[in-house]
């Protein structure tokens, strides 16, 4: 077998959409067959709220859906650049701070993951945190399927 495949999933704090969109991966691979290829994870731009678990809205979100979920909020480090093959982040600002914070030689691919849904590339992963309601958790549940079924099917079929 070759060496595994390394993705990390970005956001400012890692309590909302970085942790789903890891679940969302992680479960995508499982079902694929393929989990024992890759290694994923999930960290903050910030320290915020480091060691903290998911926002509850974000935990339930994931429960809802059958995603497990044990890690804790952790924040990007140097040597995350040049351990992963893609870093993902959910928005513009997420991508500006990962080009701001990225050490030379790094060879990580960086991606805005809303670019790969097929239903409107290019698009945000809108940050759920200060919605009052579980709506926003679930469209960044929704969004992060179909961005994470849509890089994995490029990944398999060597579009990427």
């Amino acid at each position: 077998m070759s060496e595994r495949k390394k993705a990390l999933f970005i956001c400012l704090g890692n309590i909302c959409r970085s942790p789903i969109a890891e679940a969302v991966f992680l479960k995508k691979i499982s079902d694929a067959g393929i989990g024992d290829q890759w290694e994923v994870d999930s960290a903050a731009i910030g320290a915020w709220h480091v060691g903290k678990q998911p926002d509850s809205r974000a935990l339930n979100t994931m429960k809802e859906h059958n995603l497990s979920y044990n890690n804790r909020a952790r924040q990007i480090t140097k040597s995350d650049f040049n351990y992963y093959d893609y870093i993902f982040g959910m928005d513009t600002e997420n991508m500006s701070d990962l080009k701001r914070l990225t050490p030379s030689g790094s060879n990580a691919k960086q991606l805005m993951l809303g670019d790969f849904d097929p239903e409107s590339p290019g698009k945000i992963i809108r940050d759920p945190y200060y919605d009052d309601g579980a709506a926003g958790f679930e469209q960044c549940y929704i969004q992060c399927v179909r961005c994470c079924a849509a890089f994995l099917n490029k990944v398999q079929n060597n579009e990427f």
